[in-house]
């Protein structure tokens, strides 16, 4: 449950499991504190337990919220938002958080849940669209914009999340004006991050995406704990990253990914910056040539 003071049952727009198979189509939810949190706790009234299946949100509009847009928790599998508009959400505009609450964390994860032909606009804290474990989601067909200070996608293993397998896909998305800095501008984030904080983030594919005027990298490999091996990077195109690189591995990453047809132009620290000490790998035979050269330094 996503509650207010004392996490009592409130502010939210559309709360519960939802059952099987539910459609949600054209409704407008603004000044809640979350839009729609799919999922409860199982430990809540366990004996009414069922994660949301088959869910599908559709024609949303969500505007000016204290938190989340939507969130999938609580191990919602099958499930999508389609065709909705986001804006001003003051955490995840859209999130899948296969969290650990559940009645059989072996089975009940997160998976196979679709967003997709969504717009997202403003978010004033957190992300554009979040990945927090599970697998077989998917982020594809939208168009996100002007994040305050965290990335337009992002995945990552914060938040103590059952993990990532099999995988997640991010496919024909457009990011303009993305990343920021926050945690008193300490970290900053790129157009889409990945973030093995604990666990590994295997299997993830990012394609035919256009990353524009990013705050700071394109594509960002943040330092963590857990790797992200075999990241598959193809038919992006990345420019003018403002304050980054069009790809940054961070000192403390780990892990590897394999470019085909990716252009880079007009970042401020060049097209691949691996930061010394880095365990991560990046196979460049895929990249185009561009005006910028390649660096393997820390950033200014």
């Amino acid at each position: 449950i996503r509650g207010g003071d004392g996490n009592q049952e409130g502010g939210v727009g559309l709360n519960g499991r939802f059952g099987k198979n539910t459609k949600i189509k054209n409704v407008w939810i603004e000044h809640a504190n979350v839009g729609a949190w799919v999922g409860r706790d199982y430990s809540n009234i366990p004996e009414l337990w069922g994660p949301g299946d088959g869910l599908e949100f559709s024609g949303m509009r969500i505007r000016n919220t204290y938190a989340d847009g939507v969130n999938f928790s609580n191990g919602t599998r099958n499930s999508s938002v389609l065709n909705s508009s986001f804006r001003n959400t003051g955490d995840d505009a859209l999130a899948v958080w296969a969290n650990k609450y559940v009645k059989d964390p072996a089975t009940d994860i997160g998976h196979d849940n679709t967003f997709r032909d969504n717009t997202i606009q403003l978010p004033w804290r957190a992300n554009g669209v979040a990945v927090y474990g599970g697998y077989g989601n998917s982020i594809e067909n939208n168009l996100i914009s002007d994040t305050m200070n965290y990335p337009g996608i992002m995945l990552a293993t914060d938040h103590d999340p059952l993990p990532f397998s099999g995988q997640t896909v991010i496919a024909n998305n457009g990011l303009y004006r993305t990343g920021g800095a926050f945690w008193n501008e300490d970290q900053e984030f790129g157009a889409i991050t990945l973030f093995a904080q604990g666990q590994n983030i295997p299997g993830v594919t990012i394609s035919d995406t256009d990353i524009h005027d990013s705050t700071y990298d394109g594509i960002q490999f943040k330092t963590g704990g857990g790797a992200m091996p075999d990241v598959k990077i193809t038919n992006v195109k990345i420019s003018k990253s403002n304050n980054g690189s069009g790809i940054l591995a961070m000192g403390g990453a780990r892990g590897s990914a394999t470019l085909t047809n990716v252009t880079i132009s007009d970042s401020r620290d060049g097209d691949i910056l691996v930061e010394p000490g880095s365990q991560f790998v990046i196979n460049k035979s895929g990249l185009k040539a561009s005006a910028t050269p390649l660096k393997s330094r820390t950033r200014d």
